[in-house]
């Protein structure tokens, strides 16, 4: 699988993020704009993966995400590390 395909597999899941309404809103804003990096930034494919997993990090230590949002982005970060290798 190419990292193109990896990366638009991994942002359907950050939309899942974004449409979940029991994610607090500034999660899923941060959601929205992960995908936004990581799909359409002009960046090095490397430096937009990093920059994803450091927000994610931090979204993921919001204390008002519920356990299953935490969960999906511990996923993301998981799939995000796999593929900077």
């Amino acid at each position: 699988m190419t990292t193109m395909e990896e990366l638009k597999q991994i942002s359907e899941i950050l939309d899942q993020i974004t449409e979940d309404t029991s994610i607090p809103r500034n999660i899923r804003r941060g959601a929205t704009e992960c995908k936004e990096m990581l799909l359409y930034s002009n960046d090095a494919v490397d430096v937009r993966i990093a920059s994803s997993i450091f927000k994610l990090e931090v979204l993921a230590d919001d204390p008002n995400i519920p356990l299953h949002g935490r969960t999906l982005i511990w996923n993301i970060i998981s799939r995000l590390e796999s593929i900077k290798k």
